[in-house]
This record gives C-alpha cells, sequence and structure tokens, in this order.
C-alpha cells in the first residue's frame, strides 16, 4: 500500500481522523498527506525535539498546521494535544515514520487515538 493510501484509507476513510500526514522519522521528508493539511518544517521539527525532550513542547504547546494545541500527553511514542475546543492531535512515532492526525470536536479522543496507534503498530510490525 501507498503511504498516501495510509492516509486516506487508514486514518481519513475511519471516520475518525479529518486531517492527517505521514513524515519520516527524521521529520525531513514528507511521504503522504490529506488535501489542505499542511504541517510545516519547523512544526514537524518541533514535534521530532519533542519525543527527546518532552518539555520543549510542554510550555508553548503543539503548533500543527498553524494552529496551537495544548499537551495532553507525551511520551516516548507518542504526542497528544487538544485546543481549546475538543479537536485535537496526534503524533506517533514508529521505527521509521511519524503518524501526524487531527480529529474535529465530533469525534472523541480514544476512538481517534485507537485508529492512528493501531495504523503506528501495523507500521512497526511491517519493519517501518
Amino acid at each position: 500500500m501507498s503511504w498516501q493510501a495510509y492516509v486516506d484509507s487508514s486514518l481519513i476513510g475511519s471516520g475518525k481522523i479529518d486531517r492527517a500526514a505521514i513524515f519520516s522519522g527524521t521529520g525531513d521528508s514528507q511521504w503522504a498527506a490529506s488535501p489542505g493539511f499542511s504541517v510545516g518544517a519547523e512544526e514537524i521539527q518541533s514535534l521530532v525535539k519533542g519525543f527527546n525532550d518532552a518539555g520543549s513542547i510542554n510550555t508553548s504547546g503543539l503548533y500543527i498546521d498553524g494552529e496551537n494545541y495544548r499537551m495532553v500527553k507525551a511520551g516516548d511514542r507518542s504526542i497528544y494535544g487538544r485546543n481549546e475546543g475538543k479537536a485535537g492531535v496526534l503524533v506517533v512515532k514508529t521505527n521509521k515514520a511519524l503518524i501526524v492526525a487531527h480529529y474535529p470536536e465530533t469525534v472523541q479522543a480514544q476512538e481517534a487515538t485507537q485508529v492512528v496507534e493501531q495504523l503506528a503498530d501495523y507500521l512497526i510490525e511491517i519493519g517501518y
């Protein structure tokens, strides 16, 4: 399956994610993205840094597609953020990729998290 197919089918196709992108693990190249979802170079590098130093995003929050999100969780594998409403972002790291996904206010965070984490588990299983 192509990287774009993972975005279109596995993420957007779930009905739980409305915008998503997949990047290389170092954040230096975008492999696929949904239309209109633009994660800037500074934003992705901040996320990459956040996996090694959660404090770097804890105080300023996450910026994705120009929007600010309060960090809810940061760990070795996942960073979760939420905005003033109920919409949020999920960033999950695999061995070689970063999945960045946005879910709308109409979706429960747990439902969106399950979709993104399952894709990450699958990519890890197949060596990514």
